[in-house]
């Protein structure tokens, strides 16, 4: 599409009698912007875009238009503050609209709020703990731009621990599918880095879409830690799980057994591949067997699966009985997946959507490296996790689910 069909586009829009013709004209101005310099041009056009966003947004939550006069009027434009952004597309210079007598902030810069003030909330607490480097002094001034007190820390920390102890307690529902998952931090506890176990629960809702539905910081992944952790997500209301996926942790097998006794198991299928190429004898070759256990994963059903299986079996047992026993032992617990839709198979077969979040959470934590205490690994990866989850509820349904 050329340009000029472009501001065809845009003029025809522009005749819709809500359209802004200011707005227009921004809007052109960017899809300029995109088809003279293509990706070239991103960081400037997402630039204008948020910024007539905001003050389109500023307009509606005043009842007004710029210099309009209508007895809806709520409040006054009060002008506009400077913020840069880091985006994926490079710096974004925006110009933020301010507002009196009205409450006012604009919503596309809410987005990820939370888990920026928990990040300088948590290297705060290691720079007043006297626990930071040169390193971390030199992070908590990129993000805050100033020096940070103990008692705005403080102020910070109360207002921010009551918004996620809201959404870590709030009440869950009817969950079919629960992936279980953990990931280790660095913490520092009674003067001693040691790793903690940062524990995740994702649900799958009736709908098919994916929440989080919980976190929590324990010293290890014991299987007191995954009972006290499961049981508080009951305690919250969650019921109707009709499959558990995770990795072979044994605290969580054993509190999985405890707390949802006669719920199926599906063990992730990527982790016993991996675990399979460990016990495999040098004289046997890697890709075949890796080909042969595929099959086993890609069978129609689990009759089929079982007897592939079963011919693996037979295909080792006197060369590499160890392997054998192996297989017939392990290999049966990622065939759970079996018994539900076909449809639905591929998502729950592995670990892989909670590790996903995982290498997300990480990608936030690695700036802090060493956390102060269990409170602040937690309040980061809360903050985190809301984010993630309130995208994931207005995105696409994760699995097809059939509905009365």
């Amino acid at each position: 599409m050329t340009r000029h069909d472009y501001r065809n586009n845009l003029d025809a829009q522009a005749q819709v009698e809500t359209f802004d013709p200011e707005l227009t004209g921004r809007f052109t101005e960017v899809l300029d912007l995109l088809v003279e310099q293509g990706f070239d041009g991103m960081a400037h056009a997402m630039q204008t875009l948020l910024n007539e966003a905001m003050k389109l947004e500023r307009s509606i939550v005043l009842g007004a238009r710029p210099y309009e006069r209508t007895p809806e009027r709520r409040g006054y434009a009060n002008g506009y503050k400077p913020k840069t952004m880091r985006s994926r597309v490079g710096p974004l210079h925006l110009q933020v609209p301010q507002a009196r007598d009205v409450e006012f902030y604009p919503s596309a810069l809410e987005r990820g709020t939370r888990s920026e003030r928990a990040l300088v909330m948590a290297v705060a607490e290691m720079y007043l703990q006297g626990v930071s480097t040169r390193k971390v002094t030199a992070v908590m001034e990129e993000l805050c731009g100033m020096q940070v007190t103990s008692s705005q820390v403080s102020r910070a920390m109360r207002a921010m621990d009551e918004e996620l102890d809201q959404w870590r307690n709030r009440p869950l529902g009817e969950i079919p599918y629960l992936l279980l998952d953990a990931r280790y931090e660095h913490v520092r506890v009674g003067g001693t880095v040691v790793s903690c176990a940062l524990l995740i629960a994702i649900g799958v809702t009736p709908e098919g879409r994916r929440t989080i539905l919980g976190a929590s910081v324990a010293l290890s992944e014991a299987e007191v830690h995954w009972r006290d952790f499961l049981e508080s997500l009951q305690k919250r209301g969650l019921y109707g799980v009709k499959l558990v996926v995770s990795d072979d942790h044994a605290g969580l097998k054993e509190a999985r057994q405890t707390r949802f006794s006669g719920v199926p198991w599906q063990r992730c299928q990527f982790h016993l591949a991996q675990n399979l190429l460990k016990h495999l004898p040098p004289s046997l070759d890697q890709k075949e067997a890796s080909a042969d256990l595929r099959a086993v994963w890609n069978a129609a059903n689990r009759s089929e699966a079982e007897r592939l299986l079963g011919l693996m079996v037979e295909k080792h047992e006197s060369s590499a009985p160890k392997l054998a026993d192996w297989l017939e032992t392990n290999v049966p617990e990622g065939l759970s997946v079996f018994d539900f839709p076909a449809e639905h198979r591929r998502r729950l077969r592995t670990n892989n959507c909670p590790e996903r979040l995982n290498r997300e959470v990480k990608r936030r934590t690695r700036v802090a490296s060493i956390f102060p205490n269990e409170d602040s690994l937690l309040r980061l990866a809360t903050a985190v996790l809301i984010e993630i989850d309130e995208d994931w509820t207005s995105g696409k349904r994760y699995l097809p689910m059939k509905t009365p």
